[in-house]
């Protein structure tokens, strides 16, 4: 946008802005998204952006308590943080988990690393903003789109009859379906297709008969699972199933065929064998294939990556010169005050790594690592969200760098072990936060400018939305822990980009790694990017997953790919497009919100000791009837994917 550009609403106004009633209700949305997004991420190892649904729940609040369309834009901007936080959070902090560290999430140091993430991530940006959102290069196309969503509202179209629909359609479905709720669905049924028995020689050294087979599922009747394989799309939601296909249909049969010796054919549940092999030596192969991954994908955004930390330090003498000016639509926190606040944070930060590492220049040294890499990120963030979206923010890839440079520090001052292993995951966890946040208020802050909002009281409320969702998001996160079957990093709860970030810390630090599958993994990923596979990141992610997520993923891709297909078939405008688009990304959004919810929910109940009846389990008609009903749950999430968004694109 240029200098003719000209906000939604003007400099000069009158409009009611930073209200009461706009902070409230945006941080209380702030904790809602982002425990969405925890459930999310833990169990399909990818958040989507929450600014869509942000814009249109503040719609539907405030409009009936006479808001403005500048109230609107503090109550989307404080609540779509939350989601930003979740994901920088449930990325590291699970690590502590999964890593045998903790036995239970420990509430105040997650709180602390949360916090300090977050609200330094919004703070780095505010030296940034002015620049980056004025650059007419960046595109902000979520942005942009954010805002036309709002525009559109402001003449009755919100679009809230589909969030609320879909979200209340994923409450009912998720209350059946879960194993802690009322269950009559069963979400997947798997089973075990035998070989039988090989013949397999190596020349005349070895020859034995085994024996293995093929793990089968079908894809899981979730509508979150089937909404993220529609918002992001049929090409990215195959990539994701075919690390799903390498992993679940080639190298579990494989490892099945070669460990069956271990394994009395006669007596064996070849199911639970095939999924302790996927867990104990395919996941390992995929953190080596995720490795390679993420730094290639780093060396593929080389250029962005560069050009986000040169531009960093210019940016920061430009938006000195705009603290002096003297509109509302320039004014951002004093930037003396954002500095004395760094500091301060400081503090705390310090302290926890003083008592992850009982070292005092351990502590130190780890507290610089965050407070540069925090920075530098941010700045690639903010970056990258202008150029692509934070949907396809690489954060899990920035932190991954940041983790083992603290790594190879730790081992070079001599802190090995659990200290060392804690202090590494402590400094992931802030930067992770830092970057998840500073890419999504990036991302808010245009929106704001399109619209016309004021930035400094734009940046007071997502701190505000930081601040609150940090109290709140470790308790949804423990009750899924306690509630799921495995824990964190247990089949229901994967949580990919923790297992990776705990592995390699462990690796370096600890000296506990299966390096051997580790490193086949990374030769799997170099031969994907020799070929020039897409995304090797992706593909490893999905050998993570389950195969019934990254199935069901897949399914909403298709469904994804039927809309748009019909859509290239017809002669439909941009404004029609754009507007079908917008229908299927507010069910989709709606869908995952429902279910993510009401799981935490259900997991709430269980460690309060609600017990409800699951009749799956314990009936002999809800077995009868439980895959039959995951059918329909298919049937209804595929008929408003693709009815709704192909009847508002009709609309002329």
């Amino acid at each position: 946008m240029g200098k003719n550009f000209t906000p939604f609403v003007p400099e000069k106004t009158d409009l009611l802005e930073f209200t009461f009633k706009a902070v409230f209700f945006g941080a209380i949305f702030a904790v809602i998204l982002g425990a969405a997004n925890t459930y999310l991420g833990l169990k399909a190892g990818m958040t989507v952006a929450a600014t869509y649904p942000a814009a249109v729940m503040a719609m539907v609040i405030l409009k009936p308590l006479k808001g403005t369309v500048l109230e609107e834009n503090i109550f989307r901007t404080t609540a779509a943080v939350g989601e930003a936080l979740a994901a920088g959070a449930i990325f590291t902090i699970p690590a502590f988990l999964i890593s045998g560290l903790w036995d239970r999430l420990h509430y105040v140091t997650s709180t602390i690393l949360m916090l300090v993430g977050g609200v330094i991530g919004v703070l780095f940006v505010i030296f940034l903003r002015r620049t980056l959102i004025e650059d007419a290069t960046l595109p902000f196309p979520e942005s942009v789109a954010t805002g036309e969503i709002v525009k559109a509202g402001q003449k009755g179209q919100s679009g809230a009859v589909y969030v609320f629909g879909a979200m209340t359609l994923g409450a009912i479905i998720e209350l059946f379906k879960n194993s802690r709720g009322l269950q009559i669905i069963q979400s997947f049924t798997n089973g075990f297709v035998s070989f039988g028995k090989s013949k397999i020689t190596t020349g005349k050294y070895f020859v034995k008969k085994f024996t293995g087979g093929f793990y089968i599922s079908s894809p899981a009747a979730s509508p979150a699972f089937m909404g993220v394989g529609y918002i992001i799309g049929a090409r990215l939601s195959a990539v994701v199933f075919s690390g799903g296909v390498f992993g679940w249909l080639f190298l579990v049969p494989l490892f099945s065929l070669l460990n069956s010796g271990m394994y009395s054919p006669a007596t064996a549940d070849w199911v639970s064998f095939s999924e302790a092999i996927w867990k104990f030596q395919v996941r390992p192969v995929a953190v080596g294939a995720m490795i390679i991954g993420a730094f290639y994908t780093l060396y593929k955004m080389r250029k962005s990556l560069w050009d986000g930390i040169a531009r960093a330090f210019v940016d920061i003498k430009k938006g000195a010169v705009a603290q002096n000016s003297k509109t509302r639509l320039e004014k951002d926190l004093p930037y003396g005050g954002v500095v004395a606040a760094i500091l301060i944070l400081l503090v705390p930060i310090t302290i926890i790594y003083y008592y992850f590492t009982h070292n005092v220049w351990g502590a130190i040294i780890s507290a610089i690592i965050m407070t540069i890499a925090g920075f530098l990120f941010a700045a690639v963030a903010g970056y990258l969200v202008g150029m692509i979206g934070s949907s396809n923010n690489p954060i899990s890839g920035l932190t991954l760098s940041t983790l083992i440079i603290a790594a190879i520090l730790m081992v070079l001052m001599g802190i090995k072990g659990n200290p060392g292993v804690a202090a590494v995951l402590g400094v992931a966890a802030v930067v992770c936060a830092s970057s998840g946040v500073a890419g999504d208020i990036m991302q808010d802050l245009k929106v704001g400018h399109i619209l016309g909002g004021t930035p400094w009281k734009m940046e007071i409320g997502v701190i505000i939305g930081v601040i609150t969702a940090s109290l709140v998001l470790a308790i949804p996160m423990q009750w899924l822990h306690q509630a799921s079957r495995g824990g964190i990093g247990g089949a229901d709860l994967p949580a990919p980009q923790a297992g990776l970030m705990a592995m390699l810390a462990k690796g370096i630090v600890g000296g506990e790694m299966a390096w051997g599958l580790v490193l086949a993994g990374m030769l799997f990923s170099v031969g994907l990017i020799l070929i020039d596979s897409p995304s090797p990141m992706l593909i490893a992610v999905g050998m993570y997953l389950p195969f019934e997520t990254t199935f069901a993923i897949f399914i909403g891709g298709i469904l994804r790919s039927i809309v748009d297909s019909w859509s290239k078939k017809r002669s439909l405008s941009d404004e029609q497009k754009q507007r079908g688009e917008n229908t299927g990304t507010l069910l989709a959004s709606g869908f995952i919100a429902g279910e993510a919810i009401t799981g935490i929910i259900l997991a709430g109940l269980y460690v309060a000791r609600i017990h409800l009846k699951n009749f799956v389990e314990t009936t002999t008609w809800g077995r009868a009837i439980g895959p039959w009903m995951g059918l329909v749950v298919f049937a209804l999430v595929g008929f408003a994917l693709i009815y709704y968004p192909m009847r508002d694109a009709k609309k002329s």
